[in-house]
């Protein structure tokens, strides 16, 4: 029995370097961020690179607070000596330094603050948004109001929150109309969105008034969950990055974890329907893609159930608030300290 176990994990090993990724919404610029420049002194990439760390904390971390940290604030102050790679680009309003930092400097850091870790695996938000400009109401889209859709969507990544804006096509012409959106109609959004295969809905309304300010309001649902906000700031900005932290914030609320403190907890982890390589290997790649993961070693195979040790940083209640993030995996029975899934496809 052994034998066939050792086989069978050989050919799955093999597999392993063939299968592909797992399809899911994983952040790839986490560890890196860009920031306006307006020369290449020395000076002025020492000074970028640490509003650059500070933006790559925030992003792991899921909190603006983060930057008022001892720990980080003194990180920040010696950023240009853990920068790992840097390259100037020439940006839509100027010259762009962008940096990119060590991912596991970056965890530590963030373990050594006590700050949440928020992995790169996170849900995607659908953004609705009417702007009321000269008495004229219009979506926010790229076609109609560029600049504000392009601050919107950057505000996004700034944060490592992966968004779309609708297609504006026939169907949601048809499905939501600026009144809904004007009216913050979360029934009618929230409908709108299922297209999009989306759990996450931000929505807001924003006029911008003849003083330069920009007023309006936020909402955002989750599940049966919603959140809203008022919102003003003098330029649409900082309007856009109030709607996005809503987002944020609530998000890292859920996901962020922080770490155990221990580099070799185990957890034990059963998953029940795998029934053949292709699920195993989606299921294995899956898991030790998590940041907080560090290897997800098979104990045992006993017809479609695989018995799993998780090599982790966070503890069995944390693990499954990330493992949530997989549509494919169904909880079952709860037992402390366990972890139990159905793979379902």
């Amino acid at each position: 029995m052994p034998g066939t176990i050792f086989r069978l994990l050989a050919v799955m090993a093999v597999g392993l370097l063939l299968a592909g990724t797992v399809s899911a919404d994983v952040v790839q610029n986490l560890y890196s961020a860009r920031v306006p420049v307006v020369d290449q002194s020395s000076q002025t990439i020492a000074a970028a690179a640490s509003d650059a760390l500070g933006q790559v904390v925030v992003k792991v971390s899921g909190s603006e607070e983060a930057l008022e940290h001892p720990t980080v604030r003194k990180a920040m102050g010696n950023a240009r000596s853990q920068v790992q790679q840097y390259a100037f680009q020439d940006g839509d309003t100027g010259l762009v330094a962008r940096f990119q930092f060590e991912t596991s400097y970056v965890q530590r850091l963030v373990k050594q603050a006590g700050l949440p870790l928020w992995t790169a695996n996170r849900p995607r938000v659908i953004a609705w948004l009417v702007t009321e400009q000269g008495g004229e109401r219009q979506f926010v889209n790229m076609d109609t109001t560029p600049e504000l859709a392009r601050e919107l969507m950057d505000e996004f990544d700034a944060r490592g929150v992966p968004a779309q804006l609708p297609l504006y096509d026939l169907t949601d012409a048809t499905a939501v109309s600026t009144d809904d959106v004007w009216a913050l109609n979360g029934d009618a959004l929230q409908a709108a969105s299922q297209r999009y295969d989306v759990d996450d809905v931000l929505f807001g309304r924003v006029v911008a008034m003849s003083t330069g300010e920009w007023l309006g309001d936020w909402s955002y649902l989750y599940g049966r969950h919603r959140l809203d906000r008022h919102a003003s700031a003098p330029e649409s900005l900082g309007f856009s990055r109030q709607g996005v932290a809503l987002a944020a914030e609530s998000m890292a609320q859920r996901y962020a974890v922080v770490t155990s403190g221990a580099d070799d907890a185990r957890v034990v982890m059963n998953v029940t329907g795998i029934n053949e390589f292709g699920a195993y290997a989606e299921l294995v790649n899956w898991l030790e893609g998590l940041e907080l993961v560090d290897h997800a070693n098979v104990r045992r195979i006993a017809g479609d159930r695989v018995e799993l040790t998780l090599v982790s940083m966070a503890d069995a209640d944390d693990l499954a608030k990330l493992i949530e993030l997989n549509e494919h995996l169904v909880p079952q029975a709860v037992v402390p300290g366990q972890l139990d899934y159905l793979w379902q496809k």
